[in-house]
C-alpha cells in the first residue's frame, strides 16, 4: 500500500514538472518577442487533387533578426526545429483550409504557400500574422530579393 502510494506521488510529481518545463519553455521562446501561432506542413507535393489536412504540425514562430525560428508546440526542444532565411523564402501564394485542413487548423488560419530552398512548405496563421509576416519580407533590406505574391 505504502510502495503503491509513493509509486503514485512520484508519478503525479513527474507530470507536474513535464508540464512546468513545458511551460517554461513557450514562455522563454516568447521572452525575446516576435512570435506569433503558426502551423506548417514540410515537403509539400507540388500538386494534388485537394490538399489533405494530413501532415501539419501546431507551433510558434518567432522573428530573429533576417530569419524566422519555427518551434513545435509539443516538444521539450529548446532549438527551433525548422529556421527560415527571409532572402529564401518565396510566396508563391495564398488559400483558406480546404477539406480537413478545415480541422486540423486554428478557426481563422490562412495558408500561405512558400518556397525555401528548393522546398515547398506551408504555413497556417492568423489573418494579422500574415499581414506582420509578409511585411517583415518586404522590409528586407536594401539588394536582398524578396519575393511576395
Amino acid at each position: 500500500m505504502v510502495l503503491a502510494l509513493l509509486v503514485s506521488g512520484i508519478v503525479v510529481l513527474l507530470v507536474v514538472l513535464g508540464l512546468f518545463v513545458f511551460g517554461l519553455r513557450r514562455r522563454l521562446i516568447q521572452r525575446s518577442g516576435g512570435t506569433f501561432d503558426c502551423s506548417l506542413r514540410w515537403n509539400v507535393p507540388e500538386e494534388a487533387p485537394e490538399p489533405p489536412g494530413k501532415g501539419w504540425v501546431y507551433g510558434v514562430a518567432r522573428y530573429n533578426s533576417d530569419r524566422v525560428e519555427w518551434f513545435r508546440v509539443f516538444s521539450y526542444a529548446p532549438r527551433p526545429r525548422r529556421i527560415l532565411e527571409r532572402g529564401r523564402i518565396e510566396v508563391l501564394g495564398r488559400r483558406a483550409p480546404a477539406g480537413d485542413e478545415e480541422l486540423a487548423l486554428l478557426s481563422d488560419a490562412i495558408v500561405l504557400v512558400c518556397a525555401h530552398r528548393g522546398t515547398r512548405l506551408e504555413l497556417a496563421m492568423s489573418e494579422d500574422a500574415l499581414t506582420g509576416f509578409l511585411a517583415w519580407l518586404e522590409a528586407a533590406p536594401p539588394g536582398q530579393r524578396v519575393n511576395v505574391a
